[in-house]
């Protein structure tokens, strides 16, 4: 089955705060207002790109914070989605919002309108990346609104950030456990970008923020993907989308960007469990990986062999296996 979001953007709006990092226009591409008939409009246009076959739709409100936005417009625009979700021609509503943006109020209204996933702003779990990035929550906030999400049957997405102003390895490591530990069904991590026209931007260009390196960005990862993936949680996307605005000649000013930094980690993980196991068994000289890992396992362009030669003293070889699971590895001597 393939599933398909149809994406209305709604930029800033519903959100009080202005957090550090935050310029959704150049975020999202979208800096007016939303509208019934835009939403109307955009779902049609979207429909008409969807093949037939089997399939899953869905309508979904991103950037800013929907349930933030006055219940009066809440209500205007989940009620011109709903009408395709009424006339099976989408399947349900997801949103993304804030923490402290949930109520049993809120939550009701959602559910009445066909909203089947609700995704949450984390960001981190520790009060003093939450502060110096100008969150205006708390951690206990995070952990009381997925509580009350859980009384509701939606999906739970958790966002998180690395990077933010007063955040360590150490810290994004344990947001990381603490967010595991809510036992959302999703996750998405967002290195963090400096963009122009925020004030992070300022901070950066008056040395009051250290953008992460890419390396750095990549080592932290490494340990964070892991540690979701053995709790079965799934991270549906790490970094924003690569476009226009979210490059070096668009409003790009520091940070770790890179358009495959996910397959950076995941090749580093894959060189960790070779060398690992070349040094429980140095006779071993290849390796099996899932039919679509392989270039993965040899590492960003053949980085993974390289070094594995440069450190062992010879070529390893690496095979795809139809049996295996992504991430799963096997060695055999040769």
């Amino acid at each position: 089955m393939k599933y398909y979001n149809i994406p209305i953007f709604v930029a800033h709006e519903g959100c009080p705060f202005q957090c550090v990092f935050c310029n959704q226009r150049h975020i999202t591409g979208a800096d007016t207002s939303v509208t019934p008939i835009m939403v109307r409009e955009t779902v049609e246009n979207y429909l008409k790109t969807i093949p037939e076959g089997e399939k899953k739709v869905e309508i979904a409100f991103f950037g800013g914070s929907f349930t933030g936005i006055s219940e009066e417009k809440q209500t205007a625009l989940l009620e011109a989605a709903y009408e395709f979700v009424k006339d099976k021609k989408a399947d349900g509503i997801r949103l993304s919002t804030r923490p402290d943006y949930i109520s049993d109020r809120i939550l009701e209204r959602l559910l009445k309108y066909g909203v089947k996933t609700v995704e949450l702003g984390v960001q981190s779990m520790d009060d003093e990346v939450l502060v110096a990035s100008g969150r205006g929550h708390t951690k206990e906030t995070v952990k009381k609104a997925v509580s009350l999400i859980k009384k509701y049957p939606f999906k739970l997405g958790l966002q998180m950030m690395i990077g933010l102003p007063c955040d360590t390895e150490e810290k994004s490591l344990k947001t990381a456990e603490e967010i595991i530990a809510l036992n959302p069904d999703f996750v998405r991590i967002y290195p963090t970008l400096v963009l122009k026209d925020t004030y992070l931007q300022k901070m950066y260009e008056k040395g009051e923020y250290r953008a992460w390196s890419v390396d750095e960005t990549v080592g932290v990862l490494k340990k964070i993907l892991p540690a979701f993936s053995e709790k079965g949680i799934d991270v549906i996307r790490v970094a924003l989308a690569v476009t226009d605005e979210i490059s070096p000649q668009g409003a790009l000013v520091a940070g770790p960007f890179h358009p495959a930094i996910r397959e950076l980690a995941e090749g580093e993980i894959y060189f960790d469990k070779m060398c690992s196991m070349l040094e429980k068994d140095s006779a071993l000289r290849a390796f099996s990986v899932n039919c679509g890992e392989i270039s993965k396992a040899l590492g960003n362009g053949r980085k993974n062999a390289k070094r594995i030669k440069e450190k062992y003293g010879f070529e390893i070889k690496i095979k795809p296996s139809k049996t295996l699971k992504k991430g799963e590895i096997t060695a055999w001597k040769e």
